[in-house]
């Protein structure tokens, strides 16, 4: 088992650094669907670890834009992040503005999924619904393919993640909308709490 801090001390490290609803939102989600793929892929024991490294991720983006995940290693200090779990938060970042490699599979997981998460939720946005419950994976595929739509979210990196973990692009596609659709009753009602 992977040494994980209390929940509520990763939220509350969480707020501290981050006021900004949409990137709780963001983190909420992935915190969400890091857990979701823990279980999915047979890592159950370690869920709560995937889903930490999920939950904090981003801790240094909406502060130190420039020196996202170079900032991170100090913050996650704060609450004694073990070096298992910095080394998962920096490498999610890895040829965009991090030289940490995703070594574990939970790595690659979070490296494919955060983008693609970002994707799904701005699609979901746009549909009547305003929710990805209802989204076929052919919808999604558009607005893949749709280089306009979500221009911020970097095809190259969701299409490099689903390949460090030898996944078709479609698989990857189809499990974090289903993981991001399992969760999104329960993030939207936390983010209600928090913001």
């Amino acid at each position: 088992m992977m040494q994980t801090p209390e929940r509520s001390a990763a939220l509350a490290l969480l707020q501290k650094y981050n006021k900004e609803p949409f990137h709780i939102l963001h983190s909420l989600t992935v915190e969400a669907v890091m857990r979701w793929y823990a279980n999915e892929l047979g890592y159950g024991a370690d869920a709560d670890f995937w889903a930490t490294v999920g939950l904090l991720h981003d801790i240094d983006f909406e502060n130190w834009p420039e020196e996202h995940c170079k900032k991170a290693p100090e913050l996650l200090r704060e609450i004694g992040c073990s070096e298992d779990l910095i080394h998962a938060v920096c490498s999610h970042g890895y040829g965009i503005c991090s030289d940490v490699r995703p070594e574990h599979e939970m790595e690659k997981v979070i490296f494919a999924a955060d983008e693609l998460t970002g994707l799904i939720g701005a699609a979901a946005r746009m549909r009547p619904s305003k929710s990805c419950t209802d989204m076929e994976l052919s919808s999604l595929k558009k607005k893949f393919k749709d280089k306009k739509f979500a221009a911020g979210c970097s095809r190259d990196v969701i299409r490099d993640g689903a390949e460090q973990l030898g996944w078709e692009l479609d698989k990857l596609l189809e499990l974090t909308l289903r993981a991001m659709a399992a969760s999104e009753a329960s993030v939207a009602a936390e983010l209600e709490t928090l913001t």
